[in-house]
């Protein structure tokens, strides 16, 4: 006699072989009716299509696909961008990024329909598990949280493949499936298969978006980027928003093989990973935004800016994001990032993205002073009294050394 369901569970759904079979699972061992909640944060169209009417084969009663992309590069992405976080000093945190937004709108939709619970398909060995159960503590704490790989008895590939097929819900998933990729409009990262080894050097399949430097151009190309008060506002003087510049940018940067990574980080839980992570278009705007950070912040601003940026870091990769510490740090960049308006001709080349030309309204810069020429503007005798007081204590410390002999 089959379970009568007693509620509803909203699954944050991405059509791949894990979720697929959490959906039959829970209605088999909770007696709960599935929701499939699919945010769009940019990955292919190609993970999309169909991902509906993946969801009801596999038996969720309904499925709601919600285009993100526009919120998450302007309220996620940016407001990490403006600290200048970089996780263990090389990630662009894609993933780390994108999950609580992911599960800010799972909540939503639960809250929305009265679902008595939420879901997702992390494993418990990876980070995303704690960046979705933070965000659930954070904003849903009366709802039931399921987990299904942290209580399952399904083990590997072969048996998910398996439980599908004993059900007769149709897959596309193989056993020969390598590597595990996320994928959003800022980056896609792979993990597993070879890579598990860090003597192997990943090969030509680890990477899915970036050219090998070999296949890339012999040419270098020239773009002209704007900035006003942080944000990108034109390429090459044409006006585009965040989604389309963001696109531009990364079809341009996979074509020069620009923001290709391959690193062994500390996961949370304790455990090292080793995955490859490819961010063409975020590493272009990073080395623009640097370049005009240059020009426009005197060096208290820019010391604390990357102080900022090594807390943030930690505090996204960590699953922190709805955390009044967040919010701080944000307010905090946000004052520097509004000084970021000004234009940056940027070469592309090999991997390689080499800021050339950069000016701003904002500039400190002043080549008036700066000048190795003759100039009427300054004193080099107020040199001697400056370094004279700089010293001071490196004098002192001295003098009494000499005299303790």
């Amino acid at each position: 006699m089959k379970k009568k369901n007693t509620g509803k569970v909203v699954l944050a759904y991405s059509g791949g072989l894990d979720t697929s079979v959490i959906i039959p699972w829970i209605i088999e061992n909770y007696s709960l009716e599935v929701i499939a909640f699919v945010a769009d944060v940019g990955q292919s169209s190609k993970e999309l299509d169909d991902i509906q009417d993946k969801a009801l084969y596999s038996g969720a009663t309904d499925c709601y696909v919600v285009d993100l992309k526009e919120k998450f590069i302007k309220d996620y992405i940016f407001p990490v961008l403006s600290t200048g976080a970089l996780y263990e000093g090389n990630y662009l945190l894609g993933t780390a990024m994108a999950r609580p937004i992911i599960a800010k709108e799972q909540i939503k939709l639960a809250n929305k329909i009265q679902a008595i619970a939420v879901c997702h398909g992390a494993t418990g060995k990876g980070n995303d598990q704690v960046r979705f159960e933070t965000t659930y503590s954070a904003l849903a704490p009366q709802l039931k949280v399921l987990a299904p790989w942290r209580e399952w008895n399904l083990s590997s590939r072969e048996d998910l493949i398996k439980y599908l097929k004993d059900r007769n819900i149709p897959t596309t998933a193989t056993i020969e499936k390598i590597y595990s990729r996320d994928e959003n409009i800022w980056h896609i990262s792979t993990e597993g298969g070879i890579l598990e080894n860090p003597w192997n050097a990943p090969t030509l399949d680890c990477w899915s978006w970036t050219k090998d430097l070999i296949d890339t151009p012999n040419t270098p190309e020239y773009i002209t980027i704007k900035f006003k008060k942080g944000f990108p506002v034109s390429i090459n003087n044409k006006s585009l928003d965040l989604v389309q510049c963001l696109n531009f940018l990364n079809k341009i940067g996979s074509n020069h093989g620009i923001g290709r990574i391959d690193i062994v980080e500390n996961r949370l839980i304790g455990m090292k990973s080793r995955g490859c992570y490819e961010t063409p278009g975020g590493t272009i705007l990073v080395q623009a935004i640097r370049a005009l950070e240059q020009l426009i912040l005197d060096r208290n601003s820019f010391q604390w800016r990357e102080q900022l940026g090594l807390s943030m870091s930690s505090i996204v990769y960590n699953g922190l994001w709805f955390s009044p510490l967040r919010k701080a740090i944000q307010n905090s960049a946000r004052v520097f990032f509004d000084l970021i308006t000004g234009c940056v001709v940027l070469k592309l080349y090999k991997g390689n993205v080499i800021p050339i030309q950069k000016k701003s309204k904002n500039s400190l810069y002043s080549e008036e002073f700066a000048t190795f020429g003759q100039d009427s503007v300054y004193n080099h005798h107020d040199a001697q009294g400056f370094i004279n007081l700089f010293s001071l204590s490196s004098k002192i410390r001295a003098i009494k050394k000499i005299n303790r002999k």
